[in-house]
């Protein structure tokens, strides 16, 4: 999610990577500058038409559902995040409970009900959460007493713990604040919290908000994305069973730097709204995040340690104008300001096709699917994009790795008449069993009851 929002389509608007190539003046060409002239066209790939995605009711009447997570303890049961506050518990069956995992309200910075990027953005579980019950939530506070003059909002990553005599039920008053981070402005939260498969808790925050990663509260000249000693635009990596708050896992980029915020996993990222871990059939483990772009192009990246992903320097392919977000540069440096080399995205697309019809504004990262009853899905990696031009019209993408290219595809939904799902696409969620679920709302803002949970289940 982000104020300003980005698509396109393939002939113009795909741009296929390669995993682990980075930006070089030499290839421009490579890494699909077409707006600039001068380079060959990438082919489009052609979703299947006559196939189209089966989605089922889970649940809903929550307001706007922007997580779901699920323990590992053959209960069946959902967390669903809904962002103005609440952790709803959802059975086996459906059903949701009539008292939350977790209530925030009291404790939330005031959304706007029209939209807001505030709120109660993630949650993760310990990988011990079914023995010693505690999960981390991500959300925003109003500024504290010792925030920098001018603070919009403030984010806070906290730990709570399940009651010992009610397991969908959390004790408020067990929460231990570990992270807080006060914000110039209330959009770019990034928000994601997960766990990677080392046992450390990693954690997504936005560039500082308002745009173009310039202005007020944003480091002059090469932005909060760029600048390593702030945790802007930024994945963090910290380690919840040491240290006090936290302790700093001795293999982060800057644990040992005297400047640099050791925190910091990977940074150069403009709104990271949602990523996962994904693990190989051959067992390799890889960190797959959507980033929202600012005016052009949404991106997909693979995120490796130390890795610099280029904002406000690119926006994905593209030489970011900063005085004219809609113009790009017609040339950029490819190293960051520290001299580390630019990452490129693994995938990306543009706002506009050629015919300049709107095509996407904010991407939603999502996941590889690795369950086992959607043998079409398997291998994929589904996500989508929030509202392509306005209104209710998310979007469900898959991409396919090949071997020197990632591709991507729409894909139309069953038992609609245009084959689009017809409405807001907030997130991705995933069960013990490693099936999917799209998180959706009909309108905008944190407002209502039209959120809804629905799960993969099916082509036809």
């Amino acid at each position: 999610m982000a104020t300003n929002r980005n698509g396109s389509t393939t002939r113009r608007g795909w741009s296929l990577r390669g995993h682990g190539r980075r930006w070089a003046v030499a290839g421009v060409c490579m890494f699909g500058l077409l707006s600039l002239g001068g380079c060959p066209e990438p082919s489009e790939p052609v979703p299947d038409d006559a196939r189209r995605m089966t989605l089922t009711r889970i649940a809903s009447g929550f307001t706007a559902p922007v997580g779901l997570v699920a323990p590992n303890d053959n209960t069946g049961r959902l967390f669903v995040v809904d962002q103005v506050g609440v952790i709803h518990v959802t059975s086996a069956t459906g059903t949701v409970s009539l008292t939350p995992l977790l209530d925030l309200r009291d404790r939330l910075d005031t959304l706007n009900s029209a939209y807001d990027e505030r709120g109660l953005l993630s949650m993760a579980l310990h990988p011990s959460f079914t023995s010693n019950g505690r999960f981390y939530v991500f959300y925003n506070t109003p500024p504290s007493e010792d925030a920098p003059a001018g603070a919009a909002t403030e984010v806070r990553v906290s730990e709570f713990s399940v009651s010992a005599v009610n397991p969908n039920q959390a004790n408020v008053s067990t929460e231990r604040v570990l992270l807080r981070v006060a914000k110039p402005a209330t959009n770019h939260n990034g928000g994601q919290l997960a766990f990677g498969p080392d046992g450390f808790l990693y954690i997504g925050l936005g560039d500082g908000g308002g745009a173009g990663d310039t202005g007020t509260g944003h480091t002059l000249l090469i932005g909060n994305a760029q600048d390593t000693t702030n945790l802007f635009g930024a994945i963090l990596r910290i380690d919840v069973n040491s240290g006090s708050p936290y302790g700093i896992p001795a293999t982060n980029p800057f644990a040992a730097s005297l400047t640099s915020r050791p925190e910091i996993y990977a940074y150069g990222l403009r709104n990271p709204w949602r990523f996962s871990f994904d693990t190989t059939p051959g067992g390799a483990t890889r960190l797959i995040a959507g980033d929202v772009g600012q005016a052009l192009v949404e991106e997909i990246d693979i995120i490796e340690l130390g890795g610099n992903y280029g904002w406000n320097i690119r926006e994905g392919a593209l030489c970011f104008n900063p005085l004219s977000f809609s113009t790009p540069l017609s040339t950029c440096s490819s190293l960051g300001p520290d001299g580390s080399t630019l990452q490129a995205p693994i995938l990306e697309y543009r706002h506009t096709d050629d015919a300049g019809k709107a095509f996407g504004t904010a991407v939603v990262g999502g996941y590889v699917y690795r369950g086992s009853t959607l043998a079409a899905l398997r291998g994929l990696y589904v996500f989508g994009d929030y509202s392509a031009g306005g209104g209710t019209r998310g979007k469900i993408f898959t991409a396919t790795e090949g071997t020197t290219a990632w591709t991507m595809a729409e894909v139309k939904i069953a038992g609609t008449t245009d084959g689009r799902i017809g409405r807001y696409v907030l997130g991705f969620g995933r069960d013990a069993a490693n099936e999917l679920y799209v998180l959706t709302s009909a309108v905008s803002g944190p407002i209502g009851t039209t959120g809804a949970v629905d799960q993969i289940t099916g082509f036809e």
